[in-house]
């Protein structure tokens, strides 16, 4: 009879070697699923109401190239470096900027908010953020007499409206990058002690059933021995 019931016991008992690969294999294509999600959802931005302030500092940059620059220039005339740009002198710092609200100030800002993409955002907040620098320094440009004491057209409505709206843009860029990557970095470290709390329990669960299944096999040995 005893050999009998040893046998049906390890019949019933679940064999450790045939469970861990499946159940690691599991815990595994669980946390990768995670880990996608999360990387999906870490590379987008949600910009929410300063969508539409960054949205009326694009159309602002946008309106600044058609208004007069400096004199009879205009932000397009900079861009294509025509005879009007030339006769109002217009300096490299000028130059540099327009470069900057174009590329970064409307081309990148509107791709990142149409594709809400977090790496966009950065490229525009950092392209931005030089830009206004050169914004300041086009202004103080064209306030400071140039060679020969020479004294050109001051700064006009667009160069003004140009660097208010690229340092307006600047600042609602960083705080929607800025709070983005607070965002991802606690959602880090949640997903860090998750993974860990459930490693811990799978840790746990299976060298709990080695205890059980050592201590049946225990019990059984000195029950056959005696019989």
């Amino acid at each position: 009879m005893a050999p009998r019931d040893d046998g049906r016991d390890d019949e019933s008992e679940p064999n450790e070697e045939q469970m861990k690969p499946a159940e690691k294999q599991a815990f595994e294509q669980f946390r990768d699923d995670l880990e996608a999600v999360e990387r999906k959802i870490a590379g987008e931005i949600d910009p929410g109401s300063r969508a539409m302030v960054v949205a009326g500092a694009v159309f602002v940059l946008l309106l600044s190239l058609i208004l007069p620059h400096a004199g009879h220039t205009r932000g397009l005339d900079i861009l294509f470096s025509d005879q009007v740009a030339a006769d109002d002198h217009i300096g490299l710092p000028s130059r540099v900027f327009q470069w900057f609200v174009l590329v970064f100030g409307i081309v990148f800002s509107a791709l990142a908010l149409v594709t809400r993409r977090w790496a966009l955002a950065w490229i525009a907040v950092a392209g931005s953020a030089v830009g206004s620098v050169f914004g300041v320094l086009s202004i103080w440009h064209r306030q400071t007499p140039g060679i020969g004491n020479y004294h050109g057209a001051g700064p006009g409505i667009g160069l003004i409206l140009g660097a208010i709206a690229i340092i307006v843009l600047t600042f609602h860029w960083i705080r929607v990058v800025w709070a983005r990557t607070a965002m991802q970095l606690e959602a880090e470290e949640r997903r860090r002690v998750a993974a860990a709390a459930a490693e811990e329990e799978y840790r746990k669960r299976l060298f709990g059933d080695g205890r059980k299944n050592s201590g049946k096999s225990g019990e059984g040995t000195p029950g056959g021995e005696e019989k």
